[in-house]
């Protein structure tokens, strides 16, 4: 009850901010580069309606969610939207990025992070810096164009913006491996590309469930599977239901997350009751919220998009302690993989984090970088040698176990 009566309070804080924002004159800075105009903007309000519509099209999140996101997400994120423009072609693309003051020892193991506490009692901000980020505050940092002219501009606007803005570090944020040819010249520009954590992904070649068991997995973890199963239909009958608005629903769903969010080590943004009850209402031809009960009352429930042959895996919320008796992680991953399979769909991606299941399930990484580099030309050398050492994914020994873990 505390941490719902806590996120009640921070929702109310965060209207409130948003309120205020609105009111206040929004910044619109225009920054001359080689390839032509960039228009840098607070907020989708500002970007032509035909623009914005076509921006992301294609990709599973789209601009509605990344419109979604400024709306139902503040906790300190400064949003910006480069507008770009190519003088000779007059091609246009909209790429999101953001400010935040980032804790870049956040992913080192606990016997480091307290050695840095011991050294904040006396310099609170000591290894917090403002950065602006380039993605999604919500997601992978995906390009609305990758073409080279809208790639250099992006660069020569962000990095002038930045300085402009006190932010001594630009960071390229989760941007999926299919852009590393494009950005490959952004090493020559400073930046320092480093393994974020990655997402998960597996075909669904399969007739069933029971088919991936018999042809994926190994007969002692087939056994462990199965008699989890077993465990949990001696609890009581679940039952599972699939919608694409959570809206009513809420008031359940979104204590079950915020549950599950604060047990994670490693977190970012805190998604809002909002968040959950506009991404259906906004994407309802993608969107799916997968409810599991017992006896009733939701246990557990989790955010997926659809979009083509592809289930991707967003979110899940669980009641702890009754998810680790009903093991419902594998329930979970289990019905949403069956549904997935009986609705003809070939492939299923999921997000960072939790990769000791994902190792004995057989999914294979897909991989997630991150390209940063320091305004100043005398730290950045100094700054791209710790990124190697302060990336997470160099103490996670589970990752290295992955088949492909060479990709990263």
């Amino acid at each position: 009850m505390e941490k719902v009566a806590r996120q009640s309070a921070l929702d109310s804080a965060n209207a409130a901010t948003r309120s205020a924002a609105q009111s206040a004159p929004r910044q619109d800075v225009r920054i001359e580069t080689k390839h032509g105009p960039v228009r840098i903007v607070e907020s989708v309000a500002q970007i032509d309606p035909a623009i914005w519509q076509n921006a992301f099209a294609g990709q599973f999140m789209d601009s509605r969610y990344y419109q979604m996101v400024e709306e139902t997400i503040d906790q300190g994120f400064a949003y910006r939207y480069a507008i770009l423009r190519n003088a000779q072609t007059a091609a246009t693309a909209v790429q999101p990025f953001f400010f935040v003051d980032q804790d870049i020892c956040a992913g080192l193991p606990a016997r480091f992070r307290s050695v840095v506490d011991r050294v904040r009692k006396r310099f609170p901000r000591f290894l917090t810096m403002r950065i602006a980020m380039v993605g999604c505050v919500a997601g992978e940092g995906h390009l609305d164009c990758a073409e080279p002219w809208a790639v250099e501009a992006l660069h020569e606007a962000v990095a002038k913006h930045a300085r402009q803005s006190g932010a001594p570090i630009v960071l390229f944020k989760d941007v999926p491996s299919k852009y590393r040819e494009p950005l490959r010249a952004y090493k020559e520009r400073g930046f320092t590309r480093a393994p974020s954590m990655p997402a998960a992904r597996m075909d669904l070649d399969f007739a069933s469930f029971e088919d991936f068991m018999e042809k994926k997995l190994g007969r002692i973890y087939r056994k462990n599977l199965r008699r989890k199963f077993r465990d949990a239909s001696r609890l009581g009958a679940l039952s599972l239901e699939v919608v694409n608005d959570v809206t009513p629903y809420i008031d359940e769903v979104h204590p079950l997350y915020l549950q599950t969010h604060h047990r994670s080590e490693l977190k970012f943004e805190e998604l809002t009751k909002a968040y959950f009850c506009e991404v259906g209402r906004r994407m309802p031809e993608r969107t799916r919220f997968f409810l599991w009960r017992h006896e009733g009352r939701i246990i557990a429930f989790a955010l997926c998009l659809v979009l083509g042959e592809t289930i991707y895996d967003l979110n899940v919320g669980m009641d702890y302690p009754a998810a680790l008796d009903f093991h419902m992680y594998f329930i979970t991953w289990r019905d949403i993989v069956t549904w997935a399979i009986e609705a003809k769909l070939k492939h299923y991606y999921t997000g960072p984090l939790n990769y000791d299941p994902k190792l004995h399930l057989k999914l294979d990484l897909a991989p997630l970088d991150l390209y940063a580099r320091h305004m100043s030309p005398l730290i950045n050398p100094i700054f791209g040698l710790a990124m190697r050492y302060l990336q997470p994914v160099r103490h996670d020994p589970v990752i290295q176990r992955f088949a492909n873990a060479h990709e990263l």
